[in-house]
């Protein structure tokens, strides 16, 4: 599956705020967005003035459709399969696309504090440190529901980044929607969020609109 793997602060700066892409680097004096708040390249502190001044109904909606696409780290065709999806479910469509983005497997282990950040969250995953109703699973992208359980796969609670991580994890907040036990290194879903559970600087009404061009 094809990801980013170019340098995440121009993202961050591209979108003119911070995405914490980088987990506690970017609470840290060394977050790159700190130093250099405009856009990267030659001409960015020119073009982040002139972006201020003049945007286009389009430019607003291709924004938000990029920020929401650079938080949860998708690409644009897995992204567009993910709004078709939420088009044909029942109820509103943005709330929907949120939703599906948010039950992703490697989000629901970042939300549960299992990783400092959704890359974290999803090299773990990868490399098959996790189980999903018992059975070990490496799909980063694998769509939870209601009811499904997550854990440190047995054998991988042996390793020294997961005998810390308890600490770690007891520090982090999460959201409702998830019931955790740190000691157990494990959680459950016990439903979808609900609108004001996800990021509230992701403006759904505006992917839609971008979609619905």
């Amino acid at each position: 599956m094809a990801k980013y793997i170019g340098p995440v602060c121009k993202l961050c700066r591209r979108e003119g705020e911070k995405l914490f892409l980088k987990g506690e680097r970017c609470f840290s004096p060394k977050c790159s967005f700190d130093k250099r708040d405009y856009a990267p390249g030659q001409h960015g502190r020119s073009m982040s003035r002139q972006r201020s001044r003049r945007e286009s109904d389009y430019g607003r909606q291709l924004r938000a459709k990029q920020r929401a696409r650079r938080v949860y780290g998708v690409m644009e065709r897995q992204f567009r399969r993910y709004y078709e999806v939420a088009l044909q479910r029942r109820g509103l469509t943005g709330l929907n696309l949120l939703q599906i983005l948010e039950t992703r497997l490697d989000n629901v282990v970042y939300r549960l504090g299992f990783a400092s950040s959704r890359a974290q969250a999803r090299l773990m995953v990868t490399h098959g440190h996790f189980t999903v109703n018992g059975r070990r699973t490496d799909i980063p992208s694998m769509l939870l529901k209601a009811g499904d359980e997550i854990a440190v796969r047995e054998g991988s609670q042996k390793l020294t980044f997961f005998k810390e991580l308890e600490k770690a994890v007891e520090s982090r907040n999460a959201p409702a929607w998830l019931a955790r036990d740190a000691k157990a290194l494990s959680g459950e879903v016990e439903r979808l969020p609900e609108r004001v559970e996800i990021d509230g600087s992701l403006n759904e009404q505006l992917i839609v609109e971008y979609y619905s061009r």
